[in-house]
């Protein structure tokens, strides 16, 4: 489950029915597209994949334990591969050779030798373990096992498969035919050939991939938590109201706003990815979520989907969301504690050097991961070098002044400067460092 990607309008929007840039019938090198490809979970995530894959030339095979679901996955898929034709973004024989390509199953017992078996069922770990224990013992150890997840542990759903190595992370992000990033994640006992087997397949089908061990969150969903949180803590402290800070934080490059966006997310969506992030860092204060989002949820206010959330909506379209352009002025170059694009990029920033900094991703991937997985004009670790950052340091020790408690509290790696011996940059440390 992924509460970023699939809301970003422009190049991240759409149907779904677009086919990855470079999507050919052609594997890249390394890659033979006479593999089998399974994909397992026949919801939208899934089913994205399983599109990703056909065009790609693979035999895919679909499967649901749910009766009908599989099949009826398939017919939609072979419906928007007839329309990509007649829209002319594939030819009438890529269309029918991809359709050709699905195949489905009820049951992965009996699917035949894969090449990957990506799994995108619930974010249930009790499920996945068991799905991952039938996979193990049906299927080769050689054939790499990925979870979509993009919040349990990757370890953790290995369980106690014989072969864990083989068990890895391959988030997608929402539609999975359109966007090009894919997180490739890896357990403790994630193998490297498991993992560049993994990079070799979604390369070849046109995709971007990114590093990061099975961190909570990952790099996408734990560093957006404050682009979410700042904005809703901002409205509830009195500062400017929703719309303001959405023009404010617009004006500042970012395609929407955090709090309009939030409600197309769906709030409920948004908080679940937040408190599982939370959860999973003990409940650590920079990731808890806002009472005020909370009350929505509990209101049944969950955005465009139910009519109002923080806006209240008429035919998809806000009624209520009329920004004070004035204070919106007022307020960017202000002190950081009123000011919605200072104190938000702040917490980005510090939210990525910090990741960077344990040895979970590297500071080109966090970058690449939130301007491809968010739509965010500038990598965070490439706005927090633009900005200082002692600046950043700074903001946040002001921050973490006026509101105690550990949420602002900066990162070892902005306050600590480095070793005037050592060339390498404080925030590129090499994993494991």
């Amino acid at each position: 489950m992924s509460d970023v990607a699939s809301a970003q309008p422009g190049r991240n929007s759409g149907s779904g029915e677009r086919p990855p840039e470079d999507s050919s019938e052609s594997a890249a090198a390394g890659v033979d597209a006479g593999e089998v490809v399974a994909v397992v979970g026949a919801g939208a995530m899934g089913s994205g994949i399983a599109q990703v894959a056909a065009l790609a030339g693979h035999e895919t095979y679909l499967v649901d334990m749910v009766a009908g679901a599989a099949d009826a996955a398939v017919e939609r898929l072979v419906a928007t591969l007839n329309r990509l034709a007649e829209k002319g973004h594939l030819s009438p024989e890529a269309a029918g050779n991809a359709a050709a390509r699905l195949h489905t199953e009820q049951d992965v017992e009996a699917l035949p030798p894969c090449g990957v078996v990506i799994e995108a069922i619930a974010e249930n770990l009790g499920a996945k373990r068991a799905l991952f224990e039938q996979l193990a013992a049906t299927q080769s150890p050689e054939t790499v096992l990925a979870s979509n997840t993009s919040s349990l542990d990757i370890d953790a759903i290995a369980g106690d498969v014989p072969h864990p190595g083989r068990v890895i992370g391959l988030h997608f992000f929402n539609p999975a035919a359109r966007m090009r990033l894919v997180e490739v994640i890896s357990g403790a006992r994630s193998d490297e050939a498991a993992l560049r087997r993994g990079e070799e397949y979604v390369r070849a089908w046109g995709k971007t991939t990114v590093r990061c061990t099975s961190t909570p969150g990952f790099i996408v969903n734990r560093v957006a938590r404050p682009f979410y949180g700042e904005a809703q803590r901002m409205v509830a402290e009195g500062i400017a109201d929703a719309a303001t800070i959405d023009l404010a934080l617009r004006g500042a490059g970012f395609a929407m706003g955090p709090l309009e966006l939030t409600d197309l997310i769906g709030q409920d969506v948004n908080l679940a990815v937040g408190t599982s992030v939370w959860e999973q860092t003990d409940r650590d204060p920079r990731y808890e979520p806002t009472q005020a989002q909370r009350d929505l949820v509990a209101a049944g206010q969950l955005g465009r989907k139910t009519g109002r959330g923080v806006f209240t909506y008429v035919d998809g379209k806000a009624t209520d969301a009329v920004p004070d352009e004035r204070r919106a002025r007022e307020l960017v170059g202000g002190p950081v504690r009123t000011d919605p694009v200072a104190r938000t990029v702040a917490m980005l920033v510090n939210e990525a050097v910090d990741l960077v900094a344990r040895g979970e991703a590297s500071a080109a991937d966090v970058d690449v991961a939130m301007q491809l997985g968010t739509n965010y004009p500038r990598g965070p670790i490439e706005w927090g070098r633009e900005i200082g950052l002692a600046t950043v340091a700074a903001q946040l020790a002001e921050l973490d002044a006026a509101y105690p408690g550990g949420r602002y509290r900066p990162s070892p790696a902005l306050t600590s400067p480095p070793n005037p011996t050592d060339s390498t940059d404080p925030i590129d440390a090499p994993e494991g460092a």
